[in-house]
């Protein structure tokens, strides 16, 4: 165990931690026995756990103070902010949606580099000179920012001499977001992608052999029978023509198209088409999933055993750092733990952070063994909402009538179930109005009836429940249907006002009023429970999602820019009024009397980064992405039959690989959301919030979230017998957690086992891990 030696020096003295050996503390040193940078350095290693963190850095006092600098959320979202403006970028360079002259470009990117310079000089910093060089995402970002000035070099020397360049290293700009450190997300889905290939390889490679195979039989079969297309031309007589259609017809995009020449001549042929659909589409499309699936979760459980193993690692470090001996035992004391956390939430409230401690001090002792310590990293990732309990403010300025018994039987009206049921099938009703002709003046009538029983439903709430408590930040619903409500009568009040004036021409705001009625259908989510859980796992697994939105971004970006590059300018969008002769056939005359030409498809080029984007969402869908982009009617027309194979590999990307990948995933943390029962560190805190008679359970919420405020008739704080409420009332934020590697561990909670250490951390000059390193989870039994 490494030891730390203490000299006599102030709270506020810097002292050296490096190299340095912690000897026990006895309980008779004083409280200030821990300096302020020993509390710095505890609090870096909680931080790094509670985000896993896997950052090697220096331990100096200078050392401590940059790398909390490093990770600020201000540094953070100015780093973002410098790579969304080099990816924008593309907007403004040609091709460009908005065209600005190179010297605007170039500055702008220029910036950003120094920018992403700044950033990596900073880490350099932070971590040790011999870890710097090591890390390959340094590196990669070097030589990014390298190549791109070359490139920029290159390319504004070409453009002054008035020569043509591509700007080739915009095609690296992803890699940016990719290799900065806080995108570990990312990084860790590109090598959980990079380690499930091979096992796809194996089944794409038999996948393309039955296509050959198949193609081969279809070629013999149909090559000699002169059938012809439907455009005319010769049916199945070339094998690559017959390889590249039946591949097509695995995404389904030209069926029955392609089968229809030899069904029209004889019935048994579809017979062939069936088998290849069946083996092909459905078997092993079916078995690319359940590969993927199968070998992603795998090495996601491999990637998350480290987390773990590392985020244990960190918090063992951390209470080594803060631990005095108190007997045979080594401890933390309750003021060291409350300015640790205090330093790595400085927003955390204080009556929160008792709760925390009373939490992990079960047996009020006043300090915590290493077991309950390193629990909190757990514990800050656990949404828990503070409300303070409030008096309506009818019943201070008007108690008589507030409590007389119309008010109170008012009270039980809008919290009965009835009166939820009741509102349920005004909205469904609202919904057959919302339907019928708005010109007919009875439907328009029925919309002020309507707006009006919504605004005495809002009132009512507002009269029985508390006003503050009702729009607390963290009550989305009630925030939703008011909004939404008023900004419907607002609407509404708007058109009839323009309407009775003669002057309404606004479709504009008649298409508001339209979108607002339509919304307020949602707000029967609210009241149906099964609907309002769905919602809440969607919304709990957002930020995970993101980060395969992040995967997506990178690799669209990456194929549009190589898009760009290669179609730009080929075909040419018009205006639907245009009179241009050209616009017939897209700007190219090879497109002259083209199926892709008229069905005036012409929007669909690589001319800028946006249509570009939106092009290749297209090709995800893969409807008729074969038909009207590829074939002999879109780009391969205008350019070469090789086209074809920027297409079909962006398709075995995205659509075999990534969407594959991203759909396994979902499905674990929808199901592990959806069904599966809390953790031990947040049912220790409901335990706690139930001890203290200071809130309510989760599972104990029954009906609308406005259903479960405290009332003169629901009361959330103590027993009746106490007669004093308390100031403030704990409620766990459904499963929400504040970062997504708490949602991969959650994942896989049940395959770990407390004891899991994971690979090697590659800590080679951090200490090694102590011999009582693997010890049991605490699951707060006692609470």
């Amino acid at each position: 165990m490494s030891q730390i030696e203490k000299r006599d020096t102030g709270p506020d003295d810097e002292i050296s931690v490096e190299n340095i050996t912690v000897k026990g503390r006895t309980s008779s040193e004083n409280q200030h026995a821990i300096s302020k940078v020993e509390i710095q350095l505890a609090a870096a290693y909680v931080s790094d756990a509670q985000y896993n963190r896997n950052i090697l850095f220096d331990r100096s006092p200078e050392g401590i103070r940059l790398y909390r600098l490093y990770n600020h959320w201000g540094l953070l979202s100015i780093t973002y902010i410098f790579i969304f403006v080099d990816l924008a970028l593309a907007i403004f360079e040609e091709p460009a949606v908005v065209p600005l002259p190179i010297w605007a470009t170039s500055l702008v990117e220029f910036l950003c580099l120094l920018a992403f310079t700044g950033r990596l000089i900073h880490f350099a910093k932070v971590i040790p000179r011999k870890s710097f060089w090591k890390d390959a995402k340094n590196i990669c970002i070097i030589v990014t920012i390298l190549l791109t000035l070359v490139d920029m070099i290159i390319y504004g020397s070409l453009k002054v001499t008035g020569y043509y360049g591509d700007r080739w290293s915009r095609v690296l700009r992803p890699l940016f977001l990719v290799n900065i450190t806080e995108s570990r997300q990312v990084r860790r889905a590109f090598r959980s992608i990079r380690n499930t290939l091979p096992q796809i390889l194996y089944v794409f490679l038999l996948f393309i052999f039955s296509v050959l195979m198949f193609s081969l039989m279809a070629l013999k079969l149909f090559g000699k029978r002169n059938y012809l297309t439907i455009e005319g031309k010769p049916y199945f007589t070339n094998y690559l023509e017959v390889i590249f259609n039946l591949y097509v017809l695995v995404t389904t995009a030209n069926s029955p198209d392609v089968m229809m020449p030899a069904y029209n001549n004889n019935t048994w042929f579809s017979i062939f088409f069936i088998l290849y659909i069946i083996i092909n589409t459905y078997v092993f499309m079916s078995v690319f999933l359940a590969v993927i699936y199968n070998n992603y979760k795998k090495h996601l459980k491999e990637e998350v055993k480290q987390l773990v193993s590392v985020k244990r690692h960190k918090m063992v470090k951390a209470f080594k750092v803060l631990q005095v001996c108190e007997g045979n035992e080594y401890i933390v004391r309750q003021s060291h733990w409350n300015q640790l956390v205090k330093m790595v939430q400085p927003s955390i409230s204080n009556a929160y952070r008792e709760l925390l401690w009373s939490v992990s001090d079960d047996e009020q002792k006043g300090y915590i063994g290493k077991v309950a310590f390193v629990q909190l990293a757990d514990l800050l990732n656990i949404r828990v909402i503070t409300t303070k309990a409030r008096i309506h403010p009818l019943q201070t300025w008007l108690p008589d009538l507030y409590h007389s018994a119309g008010s109170r039987l008012i009270h039980k009206m809008v919290q009965h179930k009835g009166f939820v049921y009741a509102y349920d099938l005004i909205i469904l009703i609202n919904a057959v109005f919302i339907g019928l002709d708005e010109e007919n003046a009875i439907i328009a009538y029925a919309e002020w009836v309507f707006l009006g029983l919504y605004l005495v439903e809002i009132s009512l709430k507002l009269y029985t429940y508390e006003p503050r408590l009702f729009f607390a930040k963290h009550q989305f619903w009630n925030w939703f249907d008011t909004i939404i409500i008023i900004a419907a009568l607002v609407a509404t009040i708007v058109t009839s006002v323009l309407r009775s004036s003669g002057g309404y021409n606004s479709q504009q705001v008649l298409d508001i009023v339209f979108i607002l009625r339509v919304l307020r259908l949602i707000r029967i989510v609210d009241s149906i429970k099964r609907f309002r859980s769905i919602i809440n796992t969607l919304i709990n697994i957002g930020p995970t999602m993101l980060t395969f939105g992040q995967l997506v971004v990178v690799v669209y970006y990456i194929f549009a820019i190589i898009g760009m590059e290669i179609f730009k300018y080929k075909i040419k969008s018009y205006s639907p009024d245009s009179t241009d002769p050209e616009s017939e056939f897209c700007g190219n005359i090879l497109l002259k009397d083209s199926k892709f030409a008229n069905y005036k498809y012409c929007k669909n080029n690589f001319n800028n980064i946006v249509s570009s984007f939106i092009l290749l969402l297209e090709l995800t869908v893969v409807n008729q992405w074969h038909d009207i982009l590829l074939k002999q009617n879109g780009f391969t027309m205008v350019t070469h039959i090789s086209a074809r194979l920027y297409f079909i590999i962006f398709h075995i990307v995205v659509v075999i690989i990534i969407l594959n990948i991203f759909i396994a995933f979902i499905l674990e943390a929808f199901f592990v959301e959806y069904t599966v029962e809390k953790s031990n560190v947040q049912t220790s805190i409901e335990k706690k919030i139930q001890e203290l008679q200071l809130g309510i359970q989760e599972d104990q919420l029954e009906g609308t979230l406005c259903n479960d405020m405290e009332t003169p008739d629901n009361d959330l704080g103590p027993t009746e017998n106490t007669k004093v409420k308390p100031t403030l009332i704990f409620e766990i934020a459904s499963k929400r957690y504040r970062t997504a590697d708490a949602l991969l561990q959650r994942i896989f909670q049940a395959d770990l086992s407390p004891d899991d250490e994971g690979s090697p951390m590659h800590e080679s000059d951090e200490d090694s891990l102590p011999a009582d390193f693997n010890f049991q989870n605490p699951a707060f039994d006692s609470v």
